[in-house]
């Protein structure tokens, strides 16, 4: 069993490896990096080239009423929440980076959610 877990997060690494090889932020398209644990999800919105952080959030950060209920429909409410900070600070443009896990429930649910607040992928 121990051995399976160990080759899961390896594989993970490679195919987060392999497609950061691809993308990159910059201060025109930032990329929107996407952490996704068994409890929580944590956004950020990063400049690669100037390398640092322009926001960040997680679903921590939000109303209790809307931290309730299904994870896919809180992790919409955080791709709300991140659109909103990077529209206040003026990115509309940014470059999805879903870190080496399928773009499906929760991680397809922080695009969508990011794209209904005004960001464009």
């Amino acid at each position: 069993m121990k051995n399976i877990l160990i080759q899961k997060r390896i594989t993970r690494k490679r195919r987060k490896a392999r497609t950061r090889a691809k993308i990159q932020g910059n201060a025109e398209r930032p990329r929107l990096a996407v952490h996704r644990s068994l409890k929580h999800i944590y956004v950020q919105i990063i400049d690669d080239k100037a390398g640092n952080t322009i926001t960040s959030t997680n679903d921590l950060k939000l109303p209790k009423a809307k931290q309730s209920g299904k994870k896919v429909d809180v992790a919409r409410e955080v791709g709300k929440l991140i659109a909103e900070q990077a529209v206040a600070k003026k990115v509309t443009e940014v470059v999805f980076d879903r870190a080496g896990v399928r773009y499906h429930g929760r991680i397809k649910a922080v695009a969508e959610g990011a794209r209904e607040g005004g960001l464009k992928f």
